[in-house]
Formats: C-alpha cells, structure tokens, sequence
C-alpha cells in the first residue's frame, strides 16, 4: 500500500504517543505519561481499569519498588480507519530492575490500542494490555565495575533529579 505524506505523518505521530507514555512510565513523568492519552481515554492493565489519566497517577506509585524500568515498545501495527481513527497492536517487554535485591523482573505482552485525533494531535483513546508471560530473575554483577556509571534511576524526576546531565 502506498501512504499518501499526512499518512506516514499520521503513523509517526501514532508512534510517537506510543513512545511517550513509555518513556513517561519510566522516567516516572506522569504528566508525559498522560500525554499519551486524550482526556477521558481508558486503559485496561489487568489490575486497573478504568480512566487512563488515573492509571498514570497510579502508576506513579506502584513503579517505585524498582529502581528503574524499561518499557521497550518493538512491533507496531497500525491500521488507520479514516483520517481521525486507527488502532494498533503494539508488543512489548519490560525489564523491571528491583531496588531492594538484585533481581530483573521481566514483563512481556502487547498494548491493543485505539488511537484518536484531534487537530493534528494523535493520542490513545481505549488500551488494552494483553499480558503473554513473566519471568524474575537474580541478576550476577558484570565482570566489570559498573560503579561510575550513572545508573537508572538518576533521572527520575520523581527523585527530584533532572532529565540530562
């Protein structure tokens, strides 16, 4: 199929929302997070559903336990429905590193999406977390000093550290 250039727009702008609610969830963003969603979006994650905007508060909260996390977003089908309306099919694992012991908590599942625009703005209206499998493990140190590194968590504006240097 060829993409007319506000299509190929319209899919980078889709991905881009996709983009912004992960890295929002680990940077502990919430409102980056909830720019991902239009007001009044839903999202179903299993333990929560409900209004999207209040899962990202909640998530706030229920991320802390590790001292950082990954939400790596690789295949991306999007299907645009008109030129206000797709939806999506986004896979994804997560490495959740714990804070309080050595252990990689590993999530794996897909983000079924419903995606609306308004103006030339694209976000998430309806998702859905469809969950494929989970793994913890201990995580041995490397065979070298990772210590002068800055690790994970040092950005977290959360923390009341600054994105950056």
């Amino acid at each position: 199929m060829a993409y007319s250039a506000e299509q190929l727009s319209d899919l980078q702008c889709i991905r881009d929302a996709a983009m912004r609610y992960c890295r929002g969830v680990d940077r502990l963003d919430v409102e980056l997070m909830k720019s991902a969603y239009w007001e009044g979006a839903t999202d179903d994650h299993g333990v929560f559903v409900g209004d999207a905007w209040e899962f990202c508060e909640m998530c706030m909260e229920v991320h802390l336990p590790w001292r950082s996390t990954n939400h790596c977003i690789l295949n991306h089908a999007i299907e645009l429905i008109d030129a206000h309306t797709a939806t999506g099919e986004v896979y994804n694992v997560t490495y959740l590193f714990q804070d309080a012991q050595p252990v990689l908590d590993l999530w794996v599942g897909r983000y079924l999406d419903k995606y609306g625009k308004r103006g030339d703005e694209w976000r998430i209206i309806e998702r859905v977390c469809v969950h494929e499998g989970t793994h913890s493990a201990t995580v041995n140190a490397m065979e070298f000093d990772t210590s002068n590194f800055r690790q994970g968590s040092f950005d977290r504006p959360s923390a009341g550290r600054q994105i950056g240097p």
